[in-house]
């Protein structure tokens, strides 16, 4: 077996081992967060601030005791300053080295949408904006949603609105996302309300009783995708 001396460490579950990048970046970010300075980490931290940026350097070779009080003085577990938090928002790691920006294709666009799934809703009312998520079903080229009769996202009905899905691979650090806008409009005949509503994926994560189906009918739909070279 030939071993590529560059590669990134793997455990046995294939997730790539922390780098001293990465854990460097996440101590900076989260002492930016609490408005601290690497003088005051390390001093809660107890140690010197020039230990403090070794231990950021060290990568895989830190030491853990080290690292442990580093963390209690950012307010985060071990685990968390180690891995990231597991339900951060994505986009935590870096960009890739040689990222590309590509256009996708309308046919490319639905195919990234699927079936269905849970997306962005956003609308414009008297409160003004607001971007809200939901479940969504692809039904014959348009997006479907259900609601509530006094939700925000029912105050779309009759105007137009912007649907936005997107997808991030923080591992390949790869994504994209796709955006489609056009005309809100209140399903009423029955017959479709009963075939939507006896979908499996019809449920709504939400839960309670949404009973006002909302269809877009799209009159753009744009879609980018982030590879590396």
């Amino acid at each position: 077996m030939v071993v590529d001396e560059n590669a990134e460490p793997v455990d046995e579950s294939g997730a790539t081992s922390p780098s001293a990048g990465d854990i460097a970046r996440r101590i900076e970010l989260r002492s930016q967060a609490l408005g601290l300075t690497d003088e005051q980490v390390a001093k809660q931290a107890g140690m010197s601030p020039r230990y403090l940026q070794h231990l950021k350097a060290l990568g895989t070779n830190f030491d853990p005791g080290a690292l442990l009080r580093v963390a209690a003085a950012l307010q985060v577990t071990y685990r968390e300053l180690l891995e990231g938090r597991p339900d951060a928002p994505p986009g935590q790691a870096s960009a890739a080295p040689h990222p590309v920006l590509v256009k996708l294709t309308t046919p490319e666009c639905w195919d990234k949408l699927g079936e269905h799934g849970i997306g962005r809703v956003a609308v414009s009312g008297e409160a003004g904006p607001a971007v809200l998520p939901v479940n969504y079903t692809v039904d014959s080229g348009t997006i479907v949603y259900r609601t509530t009769t006094d939700s925000v996202t029912a105050l779309a009905v009759g105007s137009e609105v912007a649907f936005e899905v997107d997808h991030v691979d923080e591992h390949l650090r790869q994504g994209w996302s796709v955006l489609i806008v056009g005309t809100a409009e209140h399903i009423t005949d029955p017959d479709t309300v009963q075939r939507l509503a006896d979908e499996p994926e019809a449920k709504p994560w939400a839960g309670g009783a949404r009973d006002l189906w909302i269809r877009i009918a799209p009159a753009r739909v744009t879609g980018r995708r982030i590879s590396t070279l």
